[in-house]
């Protein structure tokens, strides 16, 4: 690929998601465009690139963001986040939350739901010791392709075997065919929304917890530094932020202190430095 197409598609991408694109990523940069120069009729990646440099279609450029967007997920993806919810998250809620409380949860960069979906699915089992906190989880992403089939909750065999326990796909799935769609119960307690993580955020209102795992890794440092400096503008004074396993905000934001003895799991730096908060102690107590 030449550079001044290289170059012209990383700057839009960047623009546009705050995705950095780098050299070693041509290869992919290529294959996930071709299928959409075949749509406009064009030859190759090269021939659509161009034509976008030449004409401002927004609409193509929209296009070619999504498809640059990273939709890797599964069911339980990496299971320590969702035992430490269980284990020290919902019972600091409990306690520190009035009944009937809505608890907010968004799941950043839900991608094709499996995230929230397998929250919905803990908070169920865990209905009768914790239904009172009322849990209220909105799911975004970037890309509205991807969320159309969050929506759906319709997923492959392939797709439910990857982290799904069986005991929970037979609980929370209806089979249909060769594939199994979530059900009713489940996937009305998750909303979807188109929303790009470089846009304003007081939009979505103020959360209790945020899942925001493995999505940093795809930004530079002033990014990161931004979003997560948004994030904290959101969150609850005790709220609770989880990270992916390879991502942490020492180093990158002072908004952001990690909890001890909990992988991934950060809360406010302001309510952590306070001696006297409440929220610390009982959360890291047990590490």
């Amino acid at each position: 690929m030449q550079d001044i197409n290289f170059d012209f598609i990383s700057k839009l991408v960047y623009e546009k998601s705050g995705l950095v694109l780098s050299k070693d990523k041509v290869y992919l940069l290529e294959s996930r465009l071709a299928p959409i120069a075949r749509q406009e009729g064009l030859a190759s990646a090269e021939d659509l690139i161009s034509q976008v440099r030449m004409k401002s279609d927004m609409q193509l450029q929209a296009l070619i963001v999504e498809a640059m967007t990273t939709n890797e997920t599964f069911f339980f993806r990496d299971s320590t986040p969702f035992e430490i919810f269980e284990q020290d998250v919902l019972p600091h809620m409990k306690d520190n939350r009035p009944a009937g409380h809505r608890m907010r949860i968004w799941c950043a960069a839900a991608s094709t739901g499996q995230e929230p979906y397998s929250l919905c699915m803990l908070l169920k089992d865990l209905e009768a010791k914790y239904g009172m906190l009322k849990p209220e989880i909105v799911g975004t992403d970037i890309s509205p392709k991807v969320l159309e089939k969050a929506k759906a909750g319709l997923y492959t065999q392939f797709e439910v075997q990857r982290g799904l326990p069986t005991m929970r796909l037979v609980k929370y799935f209806t089979q249909q065919g060769q594939n199994w769609v979530i059900k009713p119960e489940i996937a009305s307690m998750v909303s979807y929304r188109v929303f790009n993580l470089l846009d304003d955020y007081r939009a979505l209102g103020k959360w209790d917890v945020v899942f925001c795992r493995n999505v940093l890794i795809y930004f530079d440092q002033p990014t990161k530094s931004s979003i997560l400096k948004r994030i904290a503008a959101q969150m609850a004074p005790d709220g609770f932020l989880f990270l992916g396993a390879a991502e942490t905000t020492i180093g990158v934001s002072d908004s952001f202190a990690p909890v001890k003895g909990k992988r991934g799991l950060y809360q406010l730096s302001s309510n952590r430095d306070q001696a006297a908060a409440p929220v610390a102690a009982p959360v890291s107590a047990s590490a």
